[in-house]
């Protein structure tokens, strides 16, 4: 039973995006395939896999954490733009130093609390959503003073996380990554979550075939080496 839990936590986000992409390339109106597989694990697994239970637990607690922290990297973005266009049309120095010092006052003001009280585990998903929404690590916002989140990551802030502050939004290479982003266009569509595009474009039509041949590699390795291990025990 354990090795298809992989495969069918995969399918479940994996048939979501695929049923996106077809209808955002072509437009035309499909069954959103996440239902009803949704509806065959269910039969097939509750109460039946452990590990599948635990890993499905462990996908729900993904998804609070995005729905907690998103909004924060949505207004980094929106203020990372705003800044940048402001920014532009002052002259002088002594005129940029006193505006940023503005917007750095009130993000700490506003949002410096709420961030207090965020876990470790929220805080790393937020640094993630960050580098989605503006392409930047946080790392780098903070290290140039980008739109004012510094205030976000004051020594009272990230001593509180632990967390690495440079680390990528990567969908292609990982696993929950991956999750993340099936969670977002999910969320989107349903209007749980307002949408806003990532800083660099992801194609879900490359991310998805990525992934199937990712799992189908697996599976046949898998497949090959209980073939293996079957025939040397036939041997004996």
């Amino acid at each position: 039973m354990k090795r298809y839990l992989f495969l069918s936590i995969f399918l479940f986000f994996y048939s979501y995006i695929y049923s996106q992409v077809t209808n955002d390339t072509i437009g035309t109106q499909v069954q959103d395939t996440s239902v009803v597989f949704k509806t065959q694990m269910e039969e097939m697994f509750i109460g039946k896999d452990k590990a599948y239970m635990e890993e499905m637990e462990r996908i729900k607690k993904i998804q609070r954490r995005v729905f907690k922290v998103y909004p924060y990297a949505k207004l980094a973005a929106e203020n990372l733009k705003i800044l940048n266009a402001n920014m532009a049309k002052l002259k002088t120095e002594r005129e940029k130093k006193k505006y940023f010092k503005i917007v750095e006052n009130y993000l700490e003001n506003e949002f410096e609390d709420r961030l207090k009280k965020f876990s470790r585990k929220e805080g790393q998903v937020l640094v993630k959503l960050i580098h989605r929404q503006t392409g930047e690590t946080t790392f780098k916002l903070v290290k140039d003073l980008k739109s004012g989140w510094k205030a976000f990551w004051s020594n009272n802030t990230a001593r509180l996380f632990d967390i690495n502050l440079k680390e990528e939004y990567d969908p292609m290479n990982e696993l929950d990554d991956f999750y993340i982003e099936g969670m977002l266009i999910k969320a989107f569509k349903e209007g749980k979550l307002q949408r806003q595009d990532p800083a660099k474009p992801i194609d879900l039509a490359e991310l998805s075939a990525t992934w199937k041949e990712r799992l189908n590699k697996s599976r046949k390795a898998r497949e090959e080496k209980a073939a293996k291990e079957k025939a040397l025990e036939e041997e004996k």
